[in-house]
């Protein structure tokens, strides 16, 4: 069986309303290579939604992990330098992709018990030094591709392991929910991709909510760019203010909700929302994000989303499996209830109420296997 390619866009750490605000406003050095970034960004694009993406066949049960060199140029996946059998010490970038992809790999499988980004042992490929200048790191539907940056706006794009497990991460949502890549069910594809992505920054670092930044993409930036990162889930539209890279865009709540036509309806922007309602769970739980909080939106992907899903639909969903694994109106469900109220998605109230609501939806796109809903 074949699942139609329905996202809209290439996933991609830069969001367009950025790299279109460096072109408007850089120096002619700027302006040319944020154009032949969005140039070959929506190539990569166009290869990828004329592909359909084929059912995930089984793969090995252990990591599988390549690394490929483009050698600056545009072709994938380029000449391989690692893998799980042959070693590089000289090349910083493939190091960097091959450890914080292994990191992401075991991230899944240790906390969630899944076995790769689609759950059946999928080969993880990752090419670096893409393209001159590429200002980017992409997921394309099958592999990773990493910019070593231009040095004036951007550093190297694999050294934030939040940004690698960012983008991993949308192959995850690729493999179980198919959201769409416009407006809200974009900007969720967006924040559940920030959110695994932060959360294997926090594991890897041992960090607890009250301790982490909650910045992604912090160390992006090149020096004297006037930013923290690309986003912060603490407080969406505070994480850079520059000349070059225009000020952060992200509301924190709906009354903000960012309407139009750019970044697909806002993917990038609007993410800001559920970002900062994980916020609001994470630290009002108190323990290491993946313990509970993680788990609730990790199941609430393979069991409760739908291509569609809109915000409220994924708040709904996430209270309601807080409360059947948790207990129904029980202190987890409410700090969770209360986190989407917070940012202006409250939830009904009969969710928080013992037999009104505590059951978990349904995929309503496909079903899955009974064996791989145990697997997982």
């Amino acid at each position: 069986m074949s699942i139609p390619n329905i996202h809209h866009s290439t996933c991609s750490v830069i969001p367009h309303h950025m790299l279109r605000h460096i072109a408007e406003h850089g120096d002619d050095d700027a302006r040319e290579t944020i154009a032949a970034t969005l140039l070959h960004t929506a190539r990569i694009q166009n290869d990828r939604f004329n592909t359909l993406i084929d059912e995930p066949v089984a793969h090995s049960p252990r990591k599988d992990r390549s690394v490929y060199d483009a050698a600056h140029k545009r072709t994938l996946p380029g000449r391989l330098l690692m893998d799980e059998r042959k070693m590089v010490r000289t090349d910083f970038e493939a190091k960097e992709a091959f450890d914080y992809s292994g990191a992401t790999y075991d991230f899944y499988a240790r906390y969630f018990l899944r076995n790769s980004i689609d759950g059946r042992g999928m080969p993880i490929v990752s090419t670096v030094h893409y393209g001159q200048r590429f200002d980017n790191a992409m997921w394309n539907g099958k592999q990773m591709i990493y910019g070593d940056g231009d040095g004036k706006l951007f550093t190297r794009f694999t050294a934030c392991i939040d940004v690698v497990g960012h983008e991993l991460t949308h192959g995850v949502t690729q493999h179980e929910a198919a959201l769409e890549y416009h407006d809200q069910p974009g900007a969720l594809n967006e924040h559940i991709s920030d959110a695994f992505g932060m959360m294997i920054k926090q594991q890897w670092l041992a960090l607890k909510p009250a301790d982490s930044d909650w910045i992604i993409g912090a160390g992006l930036f090149a020096p004297g760019i006037k930013g923290k990162g690309v986003r912060s889930m603490k407080e969406p539209g505070t994480a850079y203010n520059d000349p070059l890279l225009g000020k952060d865009p992200q509301p924190a709540h709906m009354k903000n909700y960012v309407h139009g036509a750019d970044d697909n309806g806002g993917v990038h922007v609007n993410s800001g929302i559920p970002n900062h309602a994980f916020y609001l769970a994470a630290t009002g739980l108190g323990d290491y994000t993946w313990k509970v909080v993680g788990r609730i939106w990790y199941e609430t992907l393979l069991l409760g989303m739908f291509p569609q899903a809109g915000f409220q639909d994924f708040a709904n969903a996430t209270v309601a499996m807080a409360g059947t694994k948790y207990g129904v109106g029980g202190q987890v469900q409410t700090i969770i209830a209360n986190a989407w109220s917070g940012v202006g998605l409250p939830v009904p109230s009969t969710l928080l109420k013992p037999g009104g609501g505590n059951a978990v939806p349904a995929p309503k796109w496909r079903d899955r296997p009974a064996a791989a809903i145990a697997r997982d």
